[in-house]
């Protein structure tokens, strides 16, 4: 019988993983986490021996803050109880709760050498999508899978090379190098144009630290590297400006940024005055044209801060896009940044930012 996991089953969840695994344990303190504050399901299998209850294996689902995604964080079967088919039944479980969460795709590690769960996740059609070196603390490779949830849906899906940003800033020129290379291969994937494109196209100051790219400077960028653009803006006031106190850097950054729209005015760039929609996003279904999104990373990461996306691809409920960004510390992959899943409705509320709401999309053409 599967049933959720309570407080009082950790000591025996203790138990199990040291019972199953010789290292990479959860702790005591993080199933107590997991059970009392984390986003995550954690449910249990019961069986009945000699009278009394024993929990014969358990599984642990993560969820992704404003994200479609789940990821199967653990999942264990007593070693005296195995061959009945508990691993089958608890990852039948975990697809059937992440369904439920309405994410659209289940991801998971597991390690090269353990053949007996890589052929379970292999008969439940998990399809190997990466290699993550030296994942576990003996530094055994980790195999990466996910299984797609919802066969009777394909999404759409560009065929874009993931850059991860190698500084907290970069963002934007991360997001809009992914989709020129996805239009041209010739534009690197490498520092040194991320650099580059961010000493082009910043606002130097913006909340706090060094500044983002707005959606001005990054249309520069982009047409100076040989693209069309369609430039979606829905406010005439300076972006990210609100967020800054000091009336010093107020002014650096109306001048960088007058300076910026004045040099789109006499480009060949079309500018938009409106807020991209769902439906504007889905019309950029060709291969030759592309979108870069500014959003709120407070959805998703809980701090106010403007961010930069690249829409990899839609299917009739959800937008998928590459992330650039992904914190070490967070414990998420940045293989789970690669065309997430986001509900169309919680990606309406997101693609703005500040107390304004400041909304921005660059469409990218070659020429």
């Amino acid at each position: 019988m599967i049933r959720t996991a309570v407080i009082k089953d950790i000591a025996a969840l203790i138990e199990l993983e040291n019972l199953c695994f010789d290292t990479d344990r959860i702790s005591r303190r993080s199933f107590r986490h997991l059970l009392t504050k984390g986003n995550a399901s954690a449910f249990v299998y019961d069986i009945n021996e000699a009278g009394k209850k024993i929990i014969a294996g358990y599984a642990v689902v993560l969820f992704h803050t404003g994200t479609s995604l789940a990821r199967l964080y653990s999942i264990a079967v007593h070693p005296d109880h195995r061959g009945r088919h508990i691993g089958e039944k608890l990852l039948s479980e975990a697809e059937r709760i992440a369904i439920e969460h309405e994410c659209v795709y289940l991801r998971l590690e597991v390690r090269k050498d353990n053949g007996t769960s890589i052929n379970l996740y292999r008969k439940f059609r998990y399809k190997q999508i990466g290699i993550i070196p030296e994942y576990y603390e003996d530094k055994m490779e980790a195999l990466r899978f996910e299984k797609f949830l919802h066969p009777d849906s394909s999404p759409d899906l560009k065929p874009v090379q993931y850059y991860r940003q190698t500084l907290e800033f970069t963002c934007g020129p991360a997001a809009l190098m992914m989709a020129m290379h996805a239009l041209d291969p010739s534009i690197a994937l490498d520092r040194k144009t991320e650099l580059r494109i961010w000493r082009e196209a910043t606002s130097i100051f913006m909340t706090s630290g060094h500044g983002g790219c707005g959606p001005y400077g990054m249309a520069l960028a982009a047409y100076r590297r040989g693209f069309n653009i369609d430039l979606y803006v829905n406010q005439r006031e300076i972006f990210f400006i609100d967020s800054v106190r000091d009336p010093g850097k107020k002014e650096v950054i109306t001048l960088v940024q007058k300076d910026f729209i004045e040099q789109v005015s006499a480009l060949p760039v079309t500018v938009i005055r409106h807020g991209i929609t769902a439906d504007e996003i889905e019309a950029v279904n060709s291969e030759n044209e592309i979108a870069v999104v500014l959003i709120s990373s407070y959805r998703i990461y809980r701090e106010k801060a403007p961010h930069w996306v690249v829409v990899t691809g839609f299917d009739s409920k959800y937008i998928y896009c590459h992330d650039p960004y992904s914190d070490d510390d967070s414990g998420i992959s940045p293989l789970d940044r690669i065309s997430m899943p986001i509900l169309k409705k919680d990606f309406k509320k997101m693609a703005k930012y500040g107390k304004s709401g400041q909304k921005a999309a660059l469409i990218l053409r070659k020429k």
